[in-house]
């Protein structure tokens, strides 16, 4: 699940896949004392953060890269209040703000991995170094929020800030049912700042990783799921039998059986990890049978299946640097997935499936236009299709009334020539210093 590429310079400064890994991680530590509220507390929070705050800010002459438009030439983009206030080209509109001139730059909404463990992993084979799983290695732990282990402070945020990101989902990585994960602007002293949704998503692990890791085979994990499912609704329909211990034992705890419960009650969408076109296409019935708000992550035989995954109108969050046979159950994975994917009709978004080289994203996002994939889809990828998957509004390509995270670019965001420049979070600009800056600075 957690992957480490080979990555080599070719053509016009994209990037190819030349192999890869995979680590697998130790044992996660001793319980650790929550960061943040309880799931119970997480239940209730907003799914946004509360009204992000900056000086009025105008972006003037750059040209202005959005999903589904048009490049915007010589843009005006006006900034007040951590929102995107108007977009234009009319200059008069920057009246009494500060002005960023950025002619012949490019501006385009914040890259978004929406699969990573920023801010909750350090060092992968220590465990007091991870605060990505649930300590006691129980295949369910649907009610374990990856939000209270989250470190907004930590080194790896600002190292993946420099790369034009904004924001990250942070995911959950261990067990069948692994937990819910965290949308995360890269920004904010304590977490309560940098998390806009503390239960973003419930992530299934089906990939072969995940399931040989249980030690139970794709048909068990799926018959774990019916009966894990099935008592959601039992407890749903009899909860107060259940708290009278009238119900006969169920497969989960009351606070994993909660959560389940939402997604049932589509309130929270269920990211199933899973890369066989047969697995995908299981997965398809399962979510239709229990009527949930379904995405598929990885899915590096989806393009086999591209035809299902759009009628069924489920997204797919891939990593376009696989290809080749990874493992047995990614035994068709190809470097056009997401080109194939997006062609058929099916909304994708794309990941690096890391921590570490989450930073990496734009280069992944380079790799699937030289696979194929147009440009301004590639672009619409990695800034608008995470958002509109988990259904944040507030959030995307650059649009009117959006929190204004907005990257400025010395040229193509997908080029690795490219550099970016500046970096706006929730309509203030942020430095691009991070912890391997100042030690260049120190020892040049």
């Amino acid at each position: 699940m957690k992957r480490r590429h080979v990555l080599g310079l070719v053509g016009s400064g994209a990037l190819l896949w030349v192999g890869d890994a995979f680590a697998q991680p130790k044992k996660a530590g001793a319980p650790k004392k929550p960061a943040g509220p309880s799931p119970d507390a997480a239940k209730a929070a907003p799914k946004e953060a509360a009204k992000p705050v900056g000086e009025r800010l105008a972006l003037v002459g750059a040209t202005l890269l959005r999903a589904g438009e048009a490049p915007l030439v010589d843009a005006v983009v006006v900034v007040e209040n951590g929102h995107i206030a108007s977009i234009g080209t009319d200059p008069s509109a920057a009246a009494g703000a500060k002005t960023l001139e950025l002619r012949g730059k490019l501006v385009s909404g914040g890259l978004i991995d929406p699969l990573t463990r920023v801010g909750v992993t350090e060092v992968d084979l220590e465990d007091v170094g991870r605060e990505d799983a649930l300590s006691n290695e129980q295949a369910v732990s649907a009610g374990f929020a990856v939000a209270d282990g989250y470190d907004p402070s930590s080194p790896i945020v600002a190292i993946t800030r420099r790369e034009g990101l904004t924001s990250v989902g942070v995911l959950p990585v261990e067990g069948l049912v692994a937990g819910q994960s965290a949308w995360a602007d890269l920004d904010g002293e304590t977490p309560s700042q940098a998390l806009t949704n503390r239960s973003l998503a419930l992530h299934i692990l089906l990939d072969d990783y995940a399931v040989g890791h249980a030690k139970v085979n794709h048909a068990t994990a799926l018959y774990q799921l019916r009966e894990l499912f099935d008592d959601a609704n039992a407890f749903r329909e009899k909860r107060e039998d259940f708290e009278k211990r009238q119900l006969r034992k169920l497969a989960a705890s009351r606070r994993d059986l909660e959560v389940v419960v939402r997604a049932l009650e589509g309130k929270l969408p269920v990211v199933f990890h899973v890369d066989r076109a047969s697995d995908i296409l299981n997965v398809l019935a399962f979510a239709k049978a229990y009527k949930l708000r379904a995405v598929v992550a990885s899915a590096a035989e989806g393009w086999k299946v591209a035809g299902e995954l759009a009628a069924a109108k489920v997204a797919a969050i891939v990593y376009p640097l696989d290809e080749g046979p990874r493992d047995l159950v990614a035994r068709a994975a190809r470097e056009d997935n997401a080109a194939l994917l997006s062609k058929a009709g099916v909304l994708v978004a794309m990941s690096t499936g890391e921590s570490h080289n989450a930073r990496k994203l734009r280069q992944c996002a380079g790799n699937a236009v030289r696979a194929g994939m147009p440009h301004a889809a590639a672009i619409a990828a990695v800034t608008d299709a995470p958002a509109r998957i988990f259904g944040l509004e507030a959030y995307g390509s650059p649009k009117v009334g959006r929190v204004a995270n907005l990257a400025v670019w010395s040229g193509d965001p997908l080029e690795v020539s490219s550099r970016c420049e500046r970096l706006v979070i929730r309509g203030r600009e942020v430095s691009l210093r991070s912890r391997q800056t100042a030690l260049f600075e120190k020892y040049r």
